[in-house]
């Protein structure tokens, strides 16, 4: 499942070639306007492969010197964390925080992306995900080394699908204490870790499964209780706090000796109750009425799939994908991406995953609702790390059936379903856990038998079908009262 979620982001890339982003829940990215972003297998995707197995000592949690360089992180509202800072083994990492903080350039920005049982990001000038830069100006290369982990209360840079492109954007881990069960799944997975990083996995948490991926360069050693008071606050669909999260001040400090607590059960802690997820009606699978309007898209060589649409719960994404059909804009484009068991994505003019632009001439936010959901036949728009960056792209869900115990493994991950959801992901099938981060407008009445051909196409190593799958027209029509088939299993 792990991979999968990996794998499995939907994300549109702006110019030449993805903490995301892309509302992904696993996934950490820094997107930079300049360069291709978000998450997504067409190009810089998140790395989730821990090292191999290596028993060093884990240093997170070694404590520092009297006069040792740390950093002292001010948070509005909430209190002064403090962190240690591991140059012995991220040089470069501690070098250009250490640069950024004496130059104020993280004073007054926000924690933009948060997520319970996992983490807080900040440190984008943009608030947005896609900012930020290094001291040296571009992007560099802080490496990772095994002595540090993604313990509880790790700070480490998000970057762009490899830790050469970390830049200004961090987060600090919150996590799960992590079990046996877990770690069986993750060899499942074919992730590997030491005896020593298990053992701290299992005592005071993290996020295992981020090893290797990206540059962890400090530990919070006092604020810890901030930080997991921080991942409780109500967020968006893009996982933005809905109240701003400011950083007052990051600065350059010495370490006096201070009390060192670096476990979250060092603290006078309780985390708040969690409150159950409303669980509206699922209007997927709703009947089009006659006359209604439908978009009818017809595929070279495959054939017609009929789309009903959800102005009333996704009013521009719906404006959008019909005025762009009106125009002729998908007539003639591919299929650029398809994954089976998950998806067909097209949209792009540039067919490549870089191109596109709404109706509107740019981007536009789409937004989410809880009643439209990724299950098979769903269509929605793929973006650059949130529903404000939707564009042309669009994708189809095929996904799988779930399991109760594919909903239990998701769960371990920080996400949540509603009741209704699950029925229909036990049902139906889809990709549940892209719900909140993509603008669902769409579900295939009929023609979902062409989807799921589509989604055996050949393809190359970058999702792209080896033979060119084209859209040859996109038309906006009424519902005349044919065939409403919503399940695979009707065809």
């Amino acid at each position: 499942m792990l991979k999968r979620l990996a794998a499995a982001m939907i994300c549109t890339f702006t110019a030449a070639s993805l903490f995301t982003g892309c509302g992904q829940k696993t996934g950490l990215t820094s997107e930079n306007q300049d360069s291709e972003r978000s998450v997504s297998d067409d190009s810089s995707e998140i790395s989730t492969a821990a090292p191999d197995e290596v028993n060093v000592p884990i240093a997170n949690f070694t404590a520092p010197e009297k006069g040792d360089t740390i950093i002292e992180m001010n948070i509005r509202n909430y209190g002064t964390v403090k962190i240690r800072l591991f140059p012995e083994y991220a040089e470069k990492g501690v070098e250009n925080f250490i640069g950024l903080a004496k130059d104020g350039y993280y004073d007054g920005l926000t924690f933009h992306r948060v997520i319970k049982d996992f983490m807080i990001q900040g440190g984008d000038p943009l608030g947005n995900g896609t900012g930020g830069k290094s001291i040296w100006g571009a992007k560099f290369d802080g490496g990772v080394d095994p002595h540090l982990i993604h313990a509880a209360g790790a700070i480490a840079y998000a970057n762009s699908g490899s830790t050469a492109t970390n830049g200004s954007q961090f987060y600090i881990v919150t996590g799960k204490v992590c079990t046996d069960e877990d770690f069986a799944g993750y060899a499942a997975q074919g992730l590997g870790f030491s005896d020593p990083s298990k053992e701290i996995y299992e005592t005071a948490g993290g996020a295992p499964f981020l090893d290797g991926g990206y540059t962890v360069f400090g530990q919070v050693f006092d604020g810890l209780d901030i930080i997991f008071k921080i991942q409780n606050v109500e967020t968006n669909s893009s996982d933005k706090p809905l109240e701003d999260v400011i950083m007052d001040s990051v600065k350059v400090s010495e370490y006096n000796g201070e009390e060192l607590k670096w476990y979250i059960s060092d603290y006078d802690y309780e985390p708040p109750t969690e409150a159950p997820v409303e669980n509206v009606p699922i209007a997927n699978f709703t009947a089009p009425e006659k006359g209604e309007t439908i978009v009818n898209m017809k595929i070279k060589d495959y054939g017609d799939v009929k789309i009903k649409l959800f102005p009333e719960y996704a009013d521009k994404g719906v404006e959008n994908f019909v005025e762009l059909a009106k125009k002729g804009y998908y007539d003639g484009l591919t299929f650029h991406r398809v994954i089976k068991d998950f998806m067909i994505q097209g949209g792009d003019p540039k067919g490549n995953g870089t191109g596109g632009e709404s109706v509107w001439g740019g981007e536009f936010d789409g937004g989410t609702d809880n009643h439209l959901i990724h299950a098979a036949g769903a269509i929605a728009y793929a973006n650059s790390g949130s529903t404000s960056t939707d564009g042309s792209q669009f994708y189809i869900v095929t996904g799988e059936t779930y399991t109760e115990d594919m909903f239990t493994e998701l769960e371990t991950y920080g996400y949540r379903f509603s009741d209704n959801a699950k029925d229909v992901y036990l049902s139906n099938g889809g990709a549940a856990f892209l719900d909140g981060s993509y603008t669902v407008f769409g579900q295939v009445f009929d023609g979902l038998d062409v989807v799921f051909k589509v989604q055996e196409a050949e393809t190359d190593s970058n999702d792209k079908p080896t033979k060119d799958v084209i859209i040859e027209s996109v038309t906006v029509e009424e519902y005349d009262g044919g065939d409403v088939r919503w399940n695979i299993s009707e065809y």
